[in-house]
This record gives C-alpha cells, sequence and structure tokens, in this order.
C-alpha cells in the first residue's frame, strides 16, 4: 500500500509559477513505481502530463501541452516527487493529482486518459486567473 498526498496548489495569475509536492509513504517501495503527474480540468478526463521513473532511473516523460513549462524532480530522502510549473496559463487551471503504479514511466503514462494508475493522491486545485 502506498500513500500520496499532494500540496502546493494555489490562485495564480497568468504568468505565474506554482511547484506542487507529492509526499509518498507506506509500506510498499516505491522505488520501483513509476510517479505520475495527472490533472483534471472540469467537464474533462483525467489525463497524464508527466512521469518520473522509480527512484534512480531519472527517465521523465512530457506531454506535449506542458514541456517547456513544467519541470518533474524526484527527491528519493524526503520521498517527495515536485512538479514545477512556469508560465502558467488559464488553461492550466485543473485539479492536480499525483499517481504511482508498477509501470515505468514512459509515453503510455501520458496517452491513456482515466484513473488507471494504481494508486492515487487526493488532488491539488491549481486556478490561474486574472
Amino acid at each position: 500500500q502506498l500513500q500520496l498526498m499532494e500540496s502546493g496548489g494555489g490562485l495564480v495569475q497568468p504568468g505565474g509559477s506554482l511547484r506542487l509536492s507529492c509526499d509518498i509513504s507506506g509500506f510498499i517501495n516505491e522505488d520501483y513505481y513509476g510517479i505520475g503527474w495527472f490533472r483534471q480540468a472540469p467537464g474533462k478526463e483525467r489525463e497524464g502530463i508527466v512521469c518520473i521513473s522509480s527512484a534512480n532511473a531519472g527517465i521523465t516523460f512530457y506531454a506535449d501541452s506542458v514541456k517547456g513549462r513544467f519541470t518533474v524532480s524526484r527527491d528519493n530522502a524526503k520521498k517527495t516527487v515536485y512538479l514545477s510549473i512556469n508560465s502558467l496559463k488559464l488553461e492550466d487551471t485543473a485539479n492536480y493529482y499525483c499517481a504511482a503504479d508498477p509501470l515505468p514511466c514512459g509515453s503510455s503514462w501520458l496517452g491513456v486518459k482515466g484513473t488507471w494508475a494504481q494508486y492515487w493522491g487526493q488532488g491539488t486545485q491549481v486556478t490561474v486567473s486574472s
């Protein structure tokens, strides 16, 4: 069992920045799980936007919609995965979730919508508004 908890969301103006955190805990060795960030806007399906591989591999994948503006990183000592977001746009408004799954980080994380991953956090709301 893994528990994931997101934090760091909030209200930000267009062009602003945020850093989201995903704290990981539990009895399973999370080193063997890929971690992904998903977002769900009102009336839309949840979609994967970025993933990072197990602890020592350092592989990342980004959706085209966020490439160049979003950066994922992992602090293994703190068991935390971060999502740094720059140049926020109105269309980035969504509830952001982190998820863990044995599926290695790759393009598959980004191509399938919905709640398919094994473990999920409760989400953190990001609202971009002027």
